[in-house]
């Protein structure tokens, strides 16, 4: 397997297709870095000589990828909680943050649902 910004991508498919294994590039990306690189998205990884890999890695670190996105990332929401606003209190709390309704469809942000019992009769 080549190994391409700390992560190990599969050898039996096309470049394009195998560049998408790595966190923050996607398949507009992944043209891109080939393109510039001056490599063929038709290529199977395996069939890539070292100064093609060379390329598409000097490429690639161009990008911000992997930790260091998803650190970016993390840092960025609790950002938005310590400051209070409202996007930063829906990722407190684990509600929806953009926008959608919650009345239904929302159980992938708020969890199993939670029974509610109702008011005992007094009196009987």
């Amino acid at each position: 397997m080549a190994r391409i910004a700390g992560v190990d991508i599969p050898t039996q498919k096309r470049v394009v297709i195998s560049l998408q294994y790595i966190y923050g590039i996607g398949q507009t990306t992944a043209q891109e870095v080939l393109k510039n690189a001056n490599v063929s998205e038709d290529i199977r990884v395996k069939d890539l000589n070292d100064d093609q890999l060379s390329a598409i890695r000097g490429e690639v670190a161009k990008i911000v990828t992997e930790g260091d996105l998803r650190r970016e990332s993390t840092l960025n929401i609790k950002r938005l909680m310590e400051i209070g606003s409202y996007r930063g209190i829906r990722h407190r709390k684990g509600l929806p943050v953009n926008g959608q309704n919650t009345r239904n469809n929302a159980r992938t942000r708020k969890g199993k649902p939670k029974a509610v019992t109702g008011k005992k009769q007094a009196g009987k």
